[in-house]
């Protein structure tokens, strides 16, 4: 049996050695990132309307931070019902996936071997999606709904990036 003369400093020692450690460990505890501000996702989201607008599209559009979470979302009055949250989607959609929405939607024909991903819940797979990025950083993604196809809908989207991206790669 020890006596408490060795065991006394060797849980002393340990007890320090991890209240040392702890530090260090609380430095690596939170992550911090870049990502869009409520106030960029509507300018953005205002710009990308006006340029489908004045195409005569009726569109939806919706910016999310890079959660996939919507920061904005406008809707063009005569825009059909279901281009608000076929919007939300594609951003969302772009956001997970890390990939805008044309190029999933190549990617994941039917018969190729991502194509299940267009099962999954919130999954919009055609144009208008795009991501948005900052110093090399996705920060958000918005997307277009309504126009009359994903080509017409990027360009609206990419019509909204292009109005906020001086500003946030200057951040």
């Amino acid at each position: 049996m020890r006596n408490a003369k060795t065991i006394f400093p060797a849980i002393a020692m340990a007890v320090a050695t991890l209240g040392a450690a702890a530090p260090g460990f609380a430095q690596k505890m939170l992550a911090s990132y870049p990502t869009l501000t409520t106030d960029a996702a509507l300018r953005a989201a205002q710009a990308a309307l006006a340029q489908c607008q004045k195409q005569g599209y009726t569109v939806a559009v919706a910016v999310a931070d890079r959660g996939g979470q919507p920061l904005a979302m406008l809707r063009d009055n005569l825009a059909g019902a279901h281009t608000s949250l076929t919007a939300i989607n594609k951003a969302y959609t772009a956001v997970s996936f890390r990939i805008d929405t044309s190029e999933l939607a190549a990617t994941t024909q039917p018969g190729k071997p991502a194509s299940g991903i267009r099962q999954l819940p919130q999954v919009v797979a055609v144009g208008g999606g795009l991501m948005v990025r900052a110093k090399g950083s996705l920060v958000g993604a918005i997307a277009v709904s309504g126009a009359p196809n994903g080509d017409a809908d990027d360009a609206c989207a990419k019509a909204g990036i292009a109005a906020i991206n001086d500003a946030i790669e200057l951040e």
